[in-house]
Parts: C-alpha cells; sequence; structure tokens
C-alpha cells in the first residue's frame, strides 16, 4: 500500500457528492463528456461500496474537473472535496526520482553512482550485487528482490529509514541482479536516503523546498503527525466481516522516499502539471527536459500476459521507468503510478501527447480505482464505451467467493479435537529473525498471546488449530486475514520455530523465520 501498492494494490480488480469548483485559468464550462464522467463515478463509489474519493482531471495546462464523492468517514457527515488529504503512498516514487534529478543536474552525483559511495551501510544478499547497485537500479525495481519483499521491516515498526536499509541483507533475491522486475519499497526508501546525504537536508526538507512550496502544494505533507494543523483528512476504510469500517492512519514516517506522501487533488493536480510540462510550472523550471525524459524512459521489462492481452488488446508493453510505470493504451504512451496505503488507494496518470493528466483518490482498501483509470483514458483518447467498473466488480466478486472456497478447503483440511504436543507455558518465549527483530509469545490468562515487538499495533491471540499450529488474527489490523503460527519441535521435544503465515497480497509473513532464544 498500500505499497502497499504499494496495500492490495495488486488485487485485480455515501453516493452523496460534494462539488467544489476550483480556480483554474479558465472556468470550465458545461461539458457532456465530463457530465457523463460525474454520472459514472458517483455510482461506481456507490456499487463497490466505498465511502468516499476525490478525482481531478488537467488538460492543456489547467485542472479542468476537480471533485469529491462521499464521505470522509463512514458514519459521518462531512464530505470529501478536492482538498480532502490522502495518504497517496507509492505515488510519493515519482517525487523521489525527481528529487535524485535535481541532484544530478546539479552536478552532486550521477543515476549510475554505486549506492555504496553514499551509503556505505548498504549491503544486499551477495557482496557483488552490493558494490554495483546503482542509483538507477534503486529506481527501476531490478535489484533481484522480490516485489515486496522485506515489507515487514518499516511497516509500522519503530526502525527508522537507516535501520530498515541496513536489515535488507537479510533478504534473498528471487532473480538473477537486472533480470526481473521486483517491486521495491526499501530500494526507494535507501534511494530518499541518498538524497538526505547528498543535500545536507532529510528527504522530507528536501521535497519541501524543491517541490511542495514552488508548486504551492500547501496541504502536502510527508508525515500524517500534520494532519490535526491541516484537518480534512479522509480517513482509510476496510471490510471486516462483511462491513465497511473506519481503521485509524498508521505512521508510515519510515517509509520515506518509497510511500510518506499525503496530499489532495488540487495538491496532486499541480505536481501533474509540472510533469506534463517536462519539469516547468508557471514559467519555472524545477528539473529539465532530459531528466523527465530519462524518467520516462523504460529501464525494466514487465511482462504483459495472455490474459491481460485478452482484457487490453491495445496495450503491447509494460515497463518501469524511474519513479514511474510505463505502458501504452489506445496508440498512446501511459505514464502512470499506483498508491497502496492500508485503507487509502489511489492513482496518477498521464498521456504526454494529449498533454492531458488525472489523480483518484479513494478511502478503502478496494480496487475502484483501477476501474476509473480505463474509463478516464476511455473517455479521452477513444469511442470504446466499456464499464469497466461493472466488468472489474463483477471479477472482484468472482475472487472473493474463491477465497471463501479455499477457506473452506482450508477448514477442511484442519484435522480436529487435536491437542497440542506442549503444555502452553512450554511454547511461551521470545523468538527472533535476523531480518525483522523478536517476536514473543506469553501466556496471559490461560491464552497464548503473540507480540511483534518492533510493530506495536501486531498483536493477536492464538487459538489451536491443530497439534503444534495455531490461529491468529492481528486484532489491530483488520484488513489483515486470519492466519497461522506454527511451532517447530527439535529433536528434544522442545519449541524452536516460530512459523508465522498470514497471507495476504502485501506483507510475506513467512520471510521471518523465527527461532527461539535460549
Amino acid at each position: 500500500m498500500f505499497k502497499r501498492i504499494d496495500l492490495f494494490a495488486l488485487l485485480f480488480g455515501a453516493i452523496f457528492l460534494s462539488f467544489q469548483l476550483i480556480p483554474t485559468k479558465t472556468p470550465p464550462a458545461e461539458n457532456p463528456r465530463h457530465d457523463r464522467l460525474d454520472v459514472y463515478f458517483q455510482k461506481a463509489l456507490a456499487d463497490w461500496e466505498v465511502p468516499g474519493m476525490a478525482i481531478g482531471i488537467v488538460k492543456n495546462d489547467t485542472l479542468i474537473f476537480a471533485k469529491g464523492y462521499g464521505v470522509r468517514e463512514i458514519g459521518k457527515p462531512e464530505k470529501v472535496d478536492a482538498n480532502s488529504m490522502f495518504a497517496i503512498a507509492s505515488n510519493t516514487k515519482s517525487f523521489t526520482s525527481a528529487a535524485i534529478a535535481i541532484l544530478v543536474e546539479e552536478g552532486k552525483l550521477s543515476w549510475d553512482d554505486k549506492v555504496i559511495k553514499y551509503l556505505p551501510y548498504f549491503e544486499l544478499y551477495d557482496p557483488w550485487v552490493t558494490a554495483n547497485m546503482t542509483i538507477r537500479d534503486l529506481l527501476c525495481h531490478r535489484s533481484g528482490l522480490e516485489t515486496f519483499s522485506g515489507d515487514l521491516v518499516w511497516y509500522g515498526t519503530t526502525y527508522s529509514r537507516e535501520e530498515v536499509v541496513k536489515r535488507a541483507k537479510y533478504l534473498e533475491p528471487a532473480y538473477p541482479f537486472r533480470t526481473h522486475f521486483g517491486y521495491q519499497n526499501i530500494m526507494f526508501i535507501a534511494a530518499g536516503e541518498i538524497v538526505s546525504k547528498v543535500s545536507g537536508m532529510t528527504w522530507d526538507e528536501f521535497l519541501k523546498e524543491r517541490f511542495f512550496s514552488p508548486l504551492e502544494m500547501n496541504r502536502t505533507t510527508t508525515t500524517i503527525n500534520d494532519f490535526a494543523r491541516l484537518g480534512n483528512v479522509a480517513m482509510p476504510h476496510t471490510s471486516d466481516q462483511g462491513k465497511t469500517i473506519s481503521i485509524p492512519y498508521m505512521n508510515w514516517d519510515n517509509i520515506g522516499g518509497a510511500g510518506a506522501i499525503n496530499s489532495c487533488v488540487n495538491d496532486v493536480s499541480k505536481w501533474l502539471m509540472l510533469q506534463l510540462n517536462k519539469g516547468t510550472f508557471n514559467g519555472k523550471e524545477i528539473f529539465n527536459k532530459e531528466s523527465s525524459h530519462e524518467m520516462w524512459t523504460p529501464h525494466t521489462i514487465q511482462d504483459v500476459s495472455l490474459g491481460a492481452e485478452r482484457v487490453w488488446p491495445s496495450t503491447h508493453f509494460k515497463s518501469y521507468g524511474l519513479g514511474w510505470s510505463l505502458f501504452d493504451y489506445h496508440g498512446r504512451k501511459i505514464v502512470g503510478h499506483g498508491g497502496g496505503y492500508d485503507g487509502v488507494l489511489s492513482y496518477t496518470c498521464m498521456v504526454p501527447e494529449e498533454n492531458l493528466g488525472f489523480v483518484i483518490l479513494t478511502n478503502k482498501n478496494s480496487t475502484l480505482y483501477y476501474s476509473l483509470i480505463y474509463k478516464i483514458l476511455d473517455t479521452f483518447l477513444s469511442d470504446d464505451k466499456t464499464d469497466w467498473s461493472g466488468k472489474f466488480l463483477a471479477r472482484t466478486k468472482t475472487m472473493e467467493k474463491m477465497g471463501e472456497e479455499e477457506k473452506l478447503k482450508k477448514e477442511e483440511a484442519r484435522i480436529k479435537k487435536t491437542k497440542p504436543s506442549l503444555d502452553l507455558i512450554d511454547y511461551t518465549g521470545t523468538y527472533t529473525s535476523e531480518l525483522y527483530g523478536d517476536v514473543e509469545v506469553k501466556l496471559e490468562n490461560k491464552k497464548l498471546m503473540l507480540y511483534f515487538i518492533p510493530t506495536p499495533d501486531f498483536v493477536g491471540v492464538l487459538g489451536l488449530w491443530h497439534f503444534d499450529t495455531f490461529s491468529i488474527k492481528l486484532k489491530n489490523t483488520p484488513s489483515l486475514p486470519e492466519g497461522t503460527a506454527q511451532f517447530i519441535l527439535n529433536e528434544k521435544g522442545k519449541a524452536h520455530e516460530l512459523r508465522i503465515d498470514i497471507p495476504n497480497p502485501d506483507f510475506y509473513f513467512t520471510e521471518l523465520k523465527l527461532f527461539k532464544k535460549e
């Protein structure tokens, strides 16, 4: 996201509207195309049962459409508008790449400088990879690590950005270096730390000075600690036991350059204008056209599956540039990026040939946003009338049904009426992972409790599943499903390993490799 693209961003994919006219260079006239989209957005919001969203469309250097839909928080009356703040998560990556571009233009570093030149503590799975990893490699997801690998190290933890990067050395590669796309948040955290090292200011300060202030993005911040001061915040939501519930914002300060920005439609629209103008905003050059070209050039090839070819026959390639995803659609180059925060999903998109850009911000773990991307593109680029919202919603419901069937299969495989091998007290203790840190198992009120020490919100009760395997649900994180915690006994019959599996598309609990401290 969420990452989480970054959270639930890989999942395939109230009706009340608050309208806000915003200042533009020329007042937007009534437009049948906009009216059709407006009606479509309202219906889609209701169909997907998302509390609220905001959408902005930029065309020819003008914000031609900016509206809020629904409510900021379910059960409360405050409406979403074009100034409502959302976490934009991995849309942050384009800001970090642009920050690097500025430093390249100033001669302070090179795209192909080695990472260890600036971060001597940087270390990966192989000494040669460590020595040869470049800044460019960080920004185009070709480290050899799997998509989302290691995200449990930063998500909700007390670790600093530097400590998160240092722990990456314990991650195992999924592919040979520079051969395969693997979406990597930790590599972008490292890129943000390079910005800090070279500029002499924090990554947060650099973005404020070089982007937020000159673009007058006055409601854009890199920490949720500013929410109380700024107000008008759209709260995250998720589904829990068939109901939509509001969940609190989790502090993502330590994800930094990979996903820490929070913003609104009016502000993100200015970022899109800067991008569409190849680095210039209101006549002032922030970065140059050469840098824009570099960031929008394919660096890492991504697969276009046979299934994707059938759904989108006009898409022939997908790739990743530097902080941007790239693909073709209806004969045009599309530059975009998603953002997945737990309970807040978003997308920024541009069609440079049409001088068109748009931003979609939603406040629920839902792939509603994905259908709206293609509806907007179709509306501006073709006569295609595909109902993407209806199509993707049907597929999502099919996938949910399949998920329920998998749960039933798992339940059928459970061996009932078994007893654990040990007394509950004998499972207690501290289990540690080189990658992650300590997990504590305690006996409280005759129940086993699991505490993830680096992540204070990760707390769960262990209930017997069968034998030495227990069920676990992290009670403070309803967006994560129920999983299992299996204790492995050694030859002496004592618990010495803990294997946690909470199946979800974003966080790999099986990476933890927890062994009991003696």
